[in-house]
Protein backbone atom coordinates (compact mmCIF):
# COMPACT_ATOMS: atom_id res chain seq x y z
CA UNK A 1 0.00 0.00 0.00
CA UNK A 2 1.77 3.32 -0.95
CA UNK A 3 1.27 6.04 1.76
CA UNK A 4 1.84 8.90 3.43
CA UNK A 5 2.23 10.68 6.62
CA UNK A 6 0.93 14.21 7.75
CA UNK A 7 2.05 15.62 11.11
CA UNK A 8 2.63 18.66 12.16
CA UNK A 9 6.00 16.92 14.60
CA UNK A 10 8.73 15.98 12.94
CA UNK A 11 9.80 13.23 15.47
CA UNK A 12 6.16 11.78 15.06
CA UNK A 13 6.49 11.67 11.42
CA UNK A 14 9.74 10.03 11.63
CA UNK A 15 8.54 7.21 14.35
CA UNK A 16 5.75 6.81 12.18
CA UNK A 17 8.35 5.90 9.00
CA UNK A 18 10.22 4.05 11.25
CA UNK A 19 7.06 1.79 12.04
CA UNK A 20 6.29 1.34 8.52
CA UNK A 21 9.46 0.31 7.38
CA UNK A 22 9.25 -2.92 9.27
CA UNK A 23 6.41 -3.52 7.21
CA UNK A 24 6.78 -5.15 3.37
CA UNK A 25 3.42 -3.83 2.16
CA UNK A 26 3.95 -0.42 3.16
CA UNK A 27 5.31 2.26 0.37
CA UNK A 28 5.71 5.69 2.32
CA UNK A 29 5.71 7.79 -0.71
CA UNK A 30 5.91 11.12 1.23
CA UNK A 31 5.57 12.98 4.50
CA UNK A 32 4.29 16.28 5.45
CA UNK A 33 4.24 18.77 7.89
CA UNK A 34 1.13 20.49 7.08
CA UNK A 35 -2.52 19.49 5.34
CA UNK A 36 -2.77 21.81 2.75
CA UNK A 37 0.40 20.78 1.35
CA UNK A 38 -0.69 17.19 1.20
CA UNK A 39 -3.97 18.12 -0.04
CA UNK A 40 -1.63 19.60 -3.17
CA UNK A 41 -0.31 16.10 -3.69
CA UNK A 42 -3.54 14.00 -3.40
CA UNK A 43 -4.40 16.29 -6.13
CA UNK A 44 -2.15 14.35 -8.12
CA UNK A 45 -1.19 11.24 -6.53
CA UNK A 46 -3.09 8.12 -5.82
CA UNK A 47 -2.56 6.75 -2.15
CA UNK A 48 -3.88 3.83 -0.18
CA UNK A 49 -3.32 5.02 3.54
CA UNK A 50 -2.80 8.05 5.16
CA UNK A 51 -1.33 8.57 8.90
CA UNK A 52 -2.72 11.20 9.84
CA UNK A 53 -2.09 13.18 13.12
CA UNK A 54 -5.39 15.58 14.30
CA UNK A 55 -4.22 18.42 16.35
CA UNK A 56 -2.15 20.57 13.69
CA UNK A 57 -2.25 24.01 13.43
CA UNK A 58 -4.54 26.10 12.14
CA UNK A 59 -7.35 22.62 11.39
CA UNK A 60 -7.73 19.25 12.60
CA UNK A 61 -7.33 16.19 10.74
CA UNK A 62 -11.08 16.58 10.85
CA UNK A 63 -11.03 19.13 9.21
CA UNK A 64 -9.17 18.14 6.55
CA UNK A 65 -10.63 14.76 5.81
CA UNK A 66 -13.74 17.05 4.89
CA UNK A 67 -12.24 18.46 2.30
CA UNK A 68 -11.26 15.15 0.67
CA UNK A 69 -13.73 14.34 -2.01
CA UNK A 70 -12.47 10.86 -2.27
CA UNK A 71 -10.36 9.76 0.74
CA UNK A 72 -8.29 7.00 0.61
CA UNK A 73 -7.80 4.55 3.97
CA UNK A 74 -7.05 6.92 6.70
CA UNK A 75 -5.63 5.83 10.26
CA UNK A 76 -5.54 8.69 12.83
CA UNK A 77 -2.70 9.14 15.33
CA UNK A 78 -3.23 11.39 18.39
CA UNK A 79 -2.18 11.52 21.74
CA UNK A 80 -5.92 12.15 22.85
CA UNK A 81 -7.72 9.91 23.47
CA UNK A 82 -11.12 11.75 23.51
CA UNK A 83 -11.40 11.91 19.95
CA UNK A 84 -12.07 8.32 19.25
CA UNK A 85 -15.74 8.11 19.06
CA UNK A 86 -16.05 11.35 16.47
CA UNK A 87 -13.25 9.53 14.38
CA UNK A 88 -15.45 6.58 13.67
CA UNK A 89 -18.01 8.34 12.37
CA UNK A 90 -16.22 9.06 9.32
CA UNK A 91 -16.49 6.01 6.95
CA UNK A 92 -12.67 6.26 5.54
CA UNK A 93 -11.14 5.91 9.26
CA UNK A 94 -9.84 2.51 9.78
CA UNK A 95 -8.23 2.68 13.34
CA UNK A 96 -7.01 4.94 15.81
CA UNK A 97 -3.64 5.02 17.24
CA UNK A 98 -2.47 6.78 20.30
CA UNK A 99 0.70 8.16 20.89
CA UNK A 100 3.26 6.41 21.91
CA UNK A 101 2.68 3.87 19.17
CA UNK A 102 4.02 0.40 19.91
CA UNK A 103 4.87 -2.13 16.87
CA UNK A 104 2.25 -4.35 18.15
CA UNK A 105 -0.91 -2.34 17.83
CA UNK A 106 0.52 -0.66 14.76
CA UNK A 107 0.58 -4.18 13.09
CA UNK A 108 -2.91 -4.42 13.86
CA UNK A 109 -4.14 -1.51 12.56
CA UNK A 110 -2.54 -2.24 9.22
CA UNK A 111 -4.21 -5.37 9.30
CA UNK A 112 -7.55 -3.96 9.18
CA UNK A 113 -6.65 -1.00 6.69
CA UNK A 114 -6.01 -4.19 4.84
CA UNK A 115 -8.92 -6.17 5.15
CA UNK A 116 -11.08 -2.76 4.48
CA UNK A 117 -12.76 -2.27 1.89
CA UNK A 118 -12.07 1.52 0.92
CA UNK A 119 -15.23 3.24 1.03
CA UNK A 120 -17.30 5.39 -0.95
CA UNK A 121 -17.36 8.50 0.64
CA UNK A 122 -19.56 11.77 0.14
CA UNK A 123 -17.55 15.11 -0.07
CA UNK A 124 -19.16 16.67 3.30
CA UNK A 125 -17.62 20.36 1.55
CA UNK A 126 -20.16 22.15 -0.81
CA UNK A 127 -19.72 21.13 -4.58
CA UNK A 128 -20.41 23.40 -7.22
CA UNK A 129 -22.36 22.38 -10.43
CA UNK A 130 -19.62 21.73 -12.38
CA UNK A 131 -18.38 18.75 -10.75
CA UNK A 132 -14.85 19.90 -11.21
CA UNK A 133 -12.22 18.54 -8.70
CA UNK A 134 -8.61 19.12 -10.48
CA UNK A 135 -6.37 20.52 -8.22
CA UNK A 136 -5.68 23.83 -11.07
CA UNK A 137 -9.53 24.49 -10.34
CA UNK A 138 -9.45 24.30 -6.54
CA UNK A 139 -9.07 26.97 -4.40
CA UNK A 140 -8.41 26.17 -0.15
CA UNK A 141 -9.42 28.96 1.86
CA UNK A 142 -9.01 28.99 5.74
CA UNK A 143 -11.87 29.99 7.63
CA UNK A 144 -12.54 29.70 11.03
CA UNK A 145 -10.19 26.88 11.17
CA UNK A 146 -11.42 24.74 8.48
CA UNK A 147 -9.88 24.47 4.97
CA UNK A 148 -12.78 24.91 2.84
CA UNK A 149 -12.46 24.03 -1.18
CA UNK A 150 -14.34 26.52 -3.86
CA UNK A 151 -14.27 25.63 -7.00
CA UNK A 152 -12.59 28.44 -8.72
CA UNK A 153 -15.07 28.60 -11.85
CA UNK A 154 -18.03 28.94 -10.02
CA UNK A 155 -16.19 32.64 -8.53
CA UNK A 156 -18.02 35.75 -10.00
CA UNK A 157 -15.59 38.57 -8.00
CA UNK A 158 -13.70 39.29 -5.22
CA UNK A 159 -13.76 42.44 -3.44
CA UNK A 160 -10.96 44.11 -1.24
CA UNK A 161 -12.70 44.77 2.55
CA UNK A 162 -9.44 46.08 4.17
CA UNK A 163 -7.79 43.40 5.75
CA UNK A 164 -10.43 40.88 4.54
CA UNK A 165 -11.23 39.76 1.21
CA UNK A 166 -15.02 39.13 -0.18
CA UNK A 167 -15.23 35.35 -2.39
CA UNK A 168 -18.63 35.31 -4.10
CA UNK A 169 -19.15 32.05 -5.84
CA UNK A 170 -22.80 31.32 -7.53
CA UNK A 171 -23.69 29.66 -4.40
CA UNK A 172 -22.27 31.61 -1.47
CA UNK A 173 -19.78 33.83 -0.72
CA UNK A 174 -16.85 33.63 1.83
CA UNK A 175 -15.24 36.08 3.76
CA UNK A 176 -11.47 35.80 4.37
CA UNK A 177 -8.14 36.83 5.63
CA UNK A 178 -6.03 37.38 3.28
CA UNK A 179 -5.57 40.56 0.03
CA UNK A 180 -6.71 40.85 -3.03
CA UNK A 181 -3.53 40.20 -4.46
CA UNK A 182 -2.27 37.27 -2.84
CA UNK A 183 -5.71 35.52 -3.97
CA UNK A 184 -5.10 36.90 -7.46
CA UNK A 185 -2.51 35.28 -8.06
CA UNK A 186 -3.34 32.09 -7.05
CA UNK A 187 -6.39 32.66 -10.24
CA UNK A 188 -5.89 31.73 -13.77
CA UNK A 189 -4.62 34.74 -15.48
CA UNK A 190 -6.99 33.50 -18.57
CA UNK A 191 -10.32 33.49 -16.80
CA UNK A 192 -9.71 36.52 -14.17
CA UNK A 193 -8.69 40.00 -15.07
CA UNK A 194 -8.47 42.87 -11.67
CA UNK A 195 -10.45 45.85 -13.17
CA UNK A 196 -10.42 47.92 -10.27
CA UNK A 197 -8.05 48.46 -7.42
CA UNK A 198 -10.97 46.65 -4.85
CA UNK A 199 -12.22 44.12 -7.54
CA UNK A 200 -10.70 41.12 -9.43
CA UNK A 201 -13.51 39.57 -11.26
CA UNK A 202 -14.25 36.64 -13.50
CA UNK A 203 -14.51 38.13 -16.98
CA UNK A 204 -16.57 34.42 -18.12
CA UNK A 205 -19.57 35.61 -15.56
CA UNK A 206 -20.39 39.13 -17.07
CA UNK A 207 -23.38 39.87 -18.15
CA UNK A 208 -23.53 43.46 -19.51
CA UNK A 209 -21.05 46.13 -19.41
CA UNK A 210 -22.17 49.71 -19.27
CA UNK A 211 -19.77 53.02 -19.41
CA UNK A 212 -17.08 52.34 -16.41
CA UNK A 213 -18.97 49.33 -14.98
CA UNK A 214 -19.46 45.20 -15.38
CA UNK A 215 -22.49 43.74 -14.04
CA UNK A 216 -21.92 40.01 -13.16
CA UNK A 217 -25.12 38.43 -11.10
CA UNK A 218 -26.90 41.47 -9.39
CA UNK A 219 -23.12 43.10 -8.80
CA UNK A 220 -23.01 46.29 -10.93
CA UNK A 221 -18.58 46.68 -10.36
CA UNK A 222 -16.77 49.58 -11.07
CA UNK A 223 -14.37 49.93 -13.76
CA UNK A 224 -11.18 51.95 -13.38
CA UNK A 225 -10.03 53.94 -16.62
CA UNK A 226 -6.69 52.57 -16.51
CA UNK A 227 -7.52 48.82 -16.47
CA UNK A 228 -10.62 49.08 -19.02
CA UNK A 229 -8.13 48.71 -21.97
CA UNK A 230 -7.44 45.74 -20.92
CA UNK A 231 -10.66 44.40 -20.14
CA UNK A 232 -12.03 45.20 -23.69
CA UNK A 233 -8.59 43.48 -24.39
CA UNK A 234 -9.29 40.60 -23.21
CA UNK A 235 -13.32 40.66 -24.68
CA UNK A 236 -11.99 41.06 -28.04
CA UNK A 237 -13.38 44.21 -28.26
CA UNK A 238 -10.21 46.06 -29.57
Amino acid sequence: MNCIIIDDEETARLIIQQLCSQVEQLNVIEEFPNAIQAIKFLNQHHIDLIFLDIHMPDFTGFDFIQTLKNPPKIILTTSDKNFALEAFEYECVVDYLLKPIALPRFLKAIQKAESTKTPEVKDKTEDSSSGISSGENDLYINIDRRLIKIDIPTINVIEAKGDYILIKTQEKNYTVHSTLKKIEEKLPEDTFLKIHRSYVINIKRIIDIEDNSVLIDKDVIPVSRSNRPELMKRLNML
